[in-house]
């Protein structure tokens, strides 16, 4: 764990879905004016996440699929692919929805660089017209949860089974191929970083 300046950064490895969502909610319900906010870095078993607005799918890879609660489509979480859930106080920062989403966007944007650039309509960061980082968010009382995933050194082909984000035929990439060198717990660090950079300077 750390903490610079008033969030807490917790290194969480490789955690199975359902226990973290449950953990996120947990803290989300029972934090109050004084807690912390806290960045959770971990990885994910490969699973499959729907939003609410995403219709029930079937796949038949054999990875599972879980109903979460934060806003979006379906999407695909596995190892080689950073996750960091911002459990942040919006309403105690000042900090709207829409602009809390883009803060989060623009980290990405920090660490990719000039390339990487938002879709209108379409939450996330994209290289050349492919994903590489997805998002969503889920504010309970003016706190949010989820997060962030940015693919990094990862089996993209489970993505293939379904319209990412809700949009059919969306290509998927990943920071190894666009010539980042760095291993996924090295991204996560610096995707880490850059979000605390941004939300001090909200």
């Amino acid at each position: 764990m750390t903490v610079v300046a008033d969030i807490v950064l917790r290194r969480l490895g490789r955690a199975d879905y359902l226990p973290t969502l449950e953990a996120m909610r947990r803290f989300t319900r029972e934090r109050d004016e004084a807690t912390l906010d806290e960045l959770w870095l971990l990885e994910h078993p490969p699973v499959y996440t729907l939003g609410q607005g995403a219709a029930p799918v079937r796949v038949a890879n054999g990875i599972p699929v879980i109903a979460a609660d934060r806003g979006g489509e379906i999407t695909y979480h596995g190892p080689g692919q950073v996750v960091l859930y911002t459990l942040v106080d919006l309403a105690r920062r000042s900090i709207k929805v829409k602009a809390f989403v883009r803060l989060l966007e623009q980290a990405v944007i920090d660490l990719l660089g000039s390339n990487a650039l938002r879709r209108p309509g379409a939450p996330g960061v994209y290289v050349d017209g492919a994903k590489v980082a997805a998002l969503g968010i889920r504010v309970m009382r003016g706190r949010a949860y989820h997060g962030l995933a940015l693919n990094v050194d990862m089996d993209l082909t489970p993505f293939f089974a379904i319209d990412p984000c809700g949009y059919p035929g969306l290509p998927v990439t990943q920071t190894r191929a666009l010539g980042f060198t760095d291993t996924p717990a090295a991204m996560g660090e610096k995707l880490a970083a850059s979000v605390m950079r941004n939300l001090e300077h909200a």
